[in-house]
C-alpha cells in the first residue's frame, strides 16, 4: 500500500464550476476530503477538518466510510513535539484502486493505459486504427479497453477516453468527422458492454486537464493544441475548464485557415483542401499529423523545415487573435515531437508576437507538453478521477 505523501509532485487544483445544492452535501463533502488527500498527502482528522471547514464529527464520519470503501488507509500516528496523543495520519490508497484510460487522437494507432490513482502508467497496450471508422473503430476501442481491463491487477473503478470531436458533459459524441461518429453514446455503449463507469471527454479537453493537473501549467490561460489525425484545442481559464455554449469551444481545427488566394511561402495552394466536416480549407488540412506528412514526404532536411515553418506561420495567423482575445499566458503543443518541435513551433511563436500586441506576447510560451505522449492518458484519467470520485 502506497499513499500520496508530501514530496509527490505537484497537482494543480481545478476550479470547480457546478454549484453545490443541499442534497449534495455529503457527495460534495466526500469529495473535499479526498480532493484535500490527493493534493496534499497523508493528513490526521484534525487537519482535514481544519483544511475543509468541516466538523470533526463530519470528518471523522468521512474518513469512517472512506476506510470502508478501501480508499483510505490509517498509516500510523505523526510524531510532534507536543504532549498529547499523536495524531493518527490518514491518506488515499493511490495503489488499491486503477483506472483505465484511451487517447484517440494518434492517427495510426489508439492508445491506452492501466494507471493507480497518482497518474503512474503501469501497463500500456495500443491498437492500430486501420482505417476503421464508424461502428468498426468502436469495436475496435471497444476491443482494447477490454485487453487494459484484463491486465489490470487492482480492481478498476472506472474508464477514461479521450476522443476527438464535440461532446456532451453525458459522453455523447455528437460529431466527430474523421471518426464517423455522429450523436453516438460512447460513453454509455462503452459502460453497459465493460460493466464499468465510462467517462468520454474532448481529446483536446482532456491533454489539457493533463497538463493542468500533472504537467505543471499555471491554468491562469493555458490552450493545449493537440494535432494528432485532427486538430482541437482544450482551454483552461482562471482554474476552470471552458466547455463553451455547445460543448464545442477549442474545435480550431475546423476554421478555415487557407481559401484559393492563400499560399504557403508564396507556393499556391491551388484549391484548399477538404476535409473531413465538409468544408474546405480547414487548419487541420495543414496541420493535421497526415498532412504535415505529405506536406515533408520526399523531401530533403532544409526543404522540409522551410515546409514545417510555413505551416507555423499558418497557425500562428489562427492563434494570433485567440492569444489576444484571452490574454494566454502559455500554448502546449501536443503530438509528434519530430513535426511538431523545431522550425512549426519557432515559426508560430515569431508569428504570434508579430501579430499581437508586446503585453499580450511578451511572456507568452509556446511550448512542447511536458508530458509527452502520456498527456491525453494522464487527463483521460483525470476524467475518471473526477467523475468517480470528485478529485479534480
Amino acid at each position: 500500500m502506497t499513499a500520496i505523501g508530501e514530496t509527490s509532485r505537484q497537482r494543480r487544483l481545478l476550479r470547480p464550476t457546478a454549484k453545490v445544492l443541499p442534497e449534495h452535501a455529503r457527495v460534495h463533502n466526500r469529495s473535499m476530503v479526498l480532493q484535500h488527500l490527493f493534493h496534499s498527502g497523508p493528513r490526521s482528522r484534525a487537519d482535514l477538518a481544519r483544511a475543509t471547514g468541516l466538523t470533526r464529527v463530519t470528518i471523522s464520519d468521512l474518513v469512517g466510510s472512506l476506510l470502508d470503501e478501501g480508499l483510505v488507509d490509517e498509516l500510523g500516528s505523526r510524531a510532534e513535539g507536543r504532549p498529547g496523543k499523536p495524531a493518527t495520519l490518514v491518506g488515499l490508497r493511490t495503489d488499491a484502486f486503477q483506472i483505465v484510460a484511451v487517447d484517440l487522437a494518434d492517427d495510426e494507432r489508439m492508445h491506452g493505459a492501466v494507471l493507480d490513482l497518482s497518474g503512474t502508467v503501469l501497463e500500456r497496450r495500443s491498437a492500430a486504427v486501420e482505417g476503421r471508422t464508424g461502428a468498426a473503430a468502436v469495436d475496435a476501442l471497444l476491443a482494447l479497453c477490454r485487453e487494459l481491463v484484463a491486465v489490470a491487477t487492482q480492481p478498476v473503478i472506472g474508464v477514461g477516453v479521450g476522443s476527438p470531436g464535440v461532446i456532451d458533459p453525458d459522453g455523447t459524441v455528437l460529431q466527430a468527422p474523421n471518426r464517423d461518429w455522429y450523436d453516438l453514446p460512447l460513453a454509455a455503449d462503452l459502460g453497459a458492454a465493460l460493466r464499468l463507469p465510462v467517462h468520454v471527454g474532448n481529446d483536446a479537453n482532456t491533454a489539457a486537464l493533463g497538463e493542468f493537473t500533472y504537467g505543471g501549467a499555471s491554468g491562469g490561460g493555458l490552450l493545449v493544441l493537440t494535432v494528432g489525425l485532427g486538430v482541437g484545442a482544450g482551454i483552461v481559464l482562471d482554474g476552470a475548464l471552458v466547455q463553451g455554449h455547445e460543448h464545442a469551444a477549442g474545435e480550431i481545427g475546423h476554421v478555415t485557415a487557407v481559401d484559393e488566394r492563400d499560399d504557403l511561402d508564396g507556393a499556391p495552394l491551388g484549391r484548399p483542401a477538404p476535409c473531413a466536416c465538409g468544408r474546405r480549407g480547414c487548419l487541420e488540412t495543414v496541420l493535421s499529423v497526415p498532412a504535415l506528412r505529405r506536406r515533408t514526404e520526399g523531401l530533403d532536411a532544409p526543404a522540409a523545415d522551410a515546409a514545417l515553418a510555413a505551416v507555423g506561420r499558418r497557425l500562428g495567423i489562427v492563434l494570433a487573435p485567440v492569444v489576444s482575445a484571452l490574454n494566454l499566458s502559455e500554448v502546449v503543443l501536443s503530438g509528434p515531437r519530430e513535426l511538431l518541435d523545431g522550425p512549426l513551433r519557432e515559426a508560430a511563436l515569431a508569428t504570434l508576437r508579430e501579430r499581437t500586441m508586446p503585453v499580450v506576447s511578451s511572456s507568452l510560451q509556446l511550448r512542447m507538453t511536458s508530458l509527452g505522449e502520456d498527456g491525453a492518458l494522464s487527463g483521460a484519467a483525470v476524467l475518471v478521477l473526477s467523475g468517480q470520485l470528485g478529485v479534480t
